[in-house]
């Protein structure tokens, strides 16, 4: 941008004091007025963090390295950034907030680093995995809306591990995508496939955020799951996982994403199973319904709850679009 064209408000002498105000004064020119809001509380709250913790330099610089580090090791495989974000919380948090959901619909759960754009489509019936070494399962699953109507033609992306907790991103031979498969719902709702257990892994610790959660004395675990997404136009995007009942690390996942409504129990195919979907008798069965929420309802709930914590904070704003800004008039 041209200087010359620039409306800067005079500045100097900054201190402690009044640096938070100024720094909200020059970014406060935008003509989006979210992005003025975004960039007001993320000042206000990055200086008042520093102020509470009398933040030093030499740990506001290991911070800077540690983010720099995050970001050089990220790669089209590797999304460390992702990874920090769900092991501070917030990745669940934007989608608690963003995606809110009603009684008796499904929740969701964290994306994670792993996913991919590269899945194949399936045909229900289809095996998923092809690791000899896994344990097979067959998973049988329904989508219906809130109202218990099945939802037709709706785009699953489905992805877990290995049986030794690896994604198949994670090896530097892969040639074709394994453990992960796009398929989509028919006109009765319904999706069935073939996969392998799944089973507990760490989330990778060898980078810099596997070296925060050492220093946290923390751990890097995940109990076992199997992830989804869903996507059709007018229905809220979901995304959410199934975590196996009684997992050594169900109540301490290292990244959040355990919710009780999504526990989730195998049972042996009995022979009527077995017949159906071409299995053996006694090998393992998911059985799960998904209820979508529509976008509608998505949004009433999101503003009404928006309204509600903003006006407990005392926030004069108004939404747009569904997103707060400053409510000037």
């Amino acid at each position: 941008m041209n200087p010359s064209k620039a409306k800067i408000p005079p500045m100097k002498d900054l201190t402690i004091d009044n640096i938070t105000e100024n720094t909200i004064r020059i970014n406060s020119q935008s003509s989006d007025p979210r992005l003025t809001y975004l960039l007001e509380r993320l000042v206000t709250h990055l200086h008042d963090f520093a102020r509470e913790t009398r933040l030093s330099t030499k740990e506001w610089m290991a911070t800077l390295e540690f983010l720099t580090a995050v970001g050089q090791i990220c790669s089209d495989v590797r999304q460390e950034f992702i990874l920090l974000s769900d092991i501070l919380g917030l990745s669940l948090l934007v989608d608690s907030i963003d995606h809110p959901k009603p009684a008796h619909s499904t929740e969701g759960s964290v994306l994670g680093p792993f996913h991919s754009h590269d899945a194949e489509d399936m045909a229900h019936g289809d095996a998923m995995s092809h690791d000899p070494q896994g344990e097979p399962c067959l998973i049988i699953c329904t989508i219906k809306d809130s109202h218990g109507k099945p939802v037709s033609d709706v785009k699953i992306d489905i992805w877990e591990t290995d049986s030794s907790g690896h994604y198949d991103v994670q090896y530097a031979d892969r040639e074709v995508p394994d453990g992960r498969c796009v398929m989509k719902s028919d006109q009765d709702g319904h999706f069935w496939f073939k996969a392998i257990k799944p089973v507990s892994y760490p989330i990778p610790h060898d980078g810099p955020v596997g070296k925060l959660l050492e220093k946290l004395q923390r751990h890097p675990f995940r109990p076992a799951h199997m992830h989804f997404m869903f996507e059709k136009p007018g229905y809220d995007h979901l995304i959410t996982a199934l975590y196996t009942r009684g997992d050594p690390y169900e109540t301490s996942d290292a990244v959040f994403g355990v919710k009780q409504s999504l526990l989730i129990d195998f049972h042996p195919a009995d022979k009527m199973i077995a017949k159906e979907y071409d299995v053996q008798v006694g090998s393992a069965v998911l059985e799960h319904d998904f209820v979508l929420v529509s976008d509608k309802e998505a949004s009433d709930l999101r503003d009404d709850r928006s309204r509600k914590a903003l006006a407990d904070l005392g926030r004069k704003v108004k939404l747009v679009h569904g997103l707060p800004v400053p409510d000037v008039d």
